[in-house]
């Protein structure tokens, strides 16, 4: 840690006017990336600081978008009203600390089962759903036109390719079947306008506090496509953390979610178009969790590995109580 502490100090120097860096210490949050926290010593008082950085820097996900564009994302979502947070500085290769980006540090709480239980936010879980329609109406206010590279897929599209990663893994699945027939039966049109789309905006991506939504984080899979999918994501049962009476994360209805939506300027929701997605998402999730297995099998024999795999066969109940309603 000491040659990532004195690199990170020269940044602090060289490109934040700051005297030095103290107290890095690495957090358990991020799956995919790397997320440090330390206190940036500058001449107002020390300033807490999250460094967001590739694993060792160099092992760039070929299915992220890069940190580089997730910079960028944050900070034009901040300019829509999306509750982001600040970016500070994004590293360039001359820093020597690979790729990342250094924001501001934001305090609450992201873990599901704590937001869904806990008495701290029985307050907020009155308004979270309507909330986290009204910050997803902003954010698909974003222009998709600033982010050329990001991929641009249509509802189809996003089947077949889940369809092709099943079929690779060579284990069939009866609900799975079910699941990708129905969804190729029911598949909703092209949208009338494609928009930026965060991908994996849920209940373990958002930094909750009392008052609420304080931080969308975790931006790498954002693409181009339909809305919907975002507001179908929230509500699968993966991200409920056991309230499954309450569809959206766990706090709310999904009736909540669609009138915050619609408030705050977002296209009518079309329920059968939001339950489509819904079905989707309870799709797309089995399918990832099943992909575990030869992830723990092969390059990553870890616990979390394990565990998300045998989550898959909770994904074909979900799928099948969907399919029936």
């Amino acid at each position: 840690m000491s040659e990532l502490e004195d690199l990170l100090g020269e940044v602090a120097r060289r490109r934040l006017n700051a005297r030095g860096i103290g107290g890095l210490k690495r957090l358990t949050a991020g799956a995919t990336q790397e997320v440090w926290r330390f206190e940036l010593d500058e001449a107002g008082g020390p300033t807490p600081i999250i460094l967001r950085r590739a694993p060792g820097g160099t092992r760039v996900s070929e299915t992220a978008i890069g940190l580089e564009t997730e910079a960028q994302l944050l900070e034009a979502a901040g300019r829509v009203g999306v509750p982001v947070p600040a970016v500070r500085y994004v590293l360039q290769p001359e820093d020597g600390l690979g790729h990342g980006f250094l924001m501001g540090f934001v305090e609450g709480e992201t873990l599901g089962g704590r937001i869904v239980k806990s008495e701290d936010f029985a307050q907020a879980r009155t308004f979270l759903a309507h909330q986290c329609g009204e910050v997803l109406a902003r954010l698909h206010t974003m222009d998709p036109a600033e982010f050329p590279n990001l991929r641009r897929q249509t509802p189809a599209e996003l089947v077949a390719q889940y369809k092709a990663i099943y079929q690779a893994s060579a284990w069939p699945r009866p609900v799975f079947d079910l699941a990708f027939r129905w969804l190729e039966a029911n598949c909703p049109p092209d949208p009338a306008q494609m928009r930026l789309v965060h991908g994996d905006f849920r209940n373990g991506n958002l930094m909750i506090g009392p008052d609420g939504v304080r931080a969308v984080l975790d931006w790498e899979i954002a693409h181009v496509g339909d809305p919907m999918e975002d507001l179908g994501w929230i509500c699968t049962n993966p991200w409920r953390f056991g309230a499954i009476d309450k569809p959206v994360g766990g706090f709310g209805q999904r009736e909540d979610l669609w009138a915050g939506y619609e408030a705050a300027g977002g296209a009518p929701v079309k329920r059968e178009h939001a339950h489509w997605w819904e079905v989707y998402g309870s799709m797309r999730w089995g399918v990832m969790c099943a992909g575990m297995t030869a992830a723990f099998r092969g390059a990553d024999p870890s616990v979390e590995r394990a565990v998300i795999a045998r989550r898959t066969s909770e994904n074909e109940i979900d799928l099948l109580r969907l399919l029936a309603s």
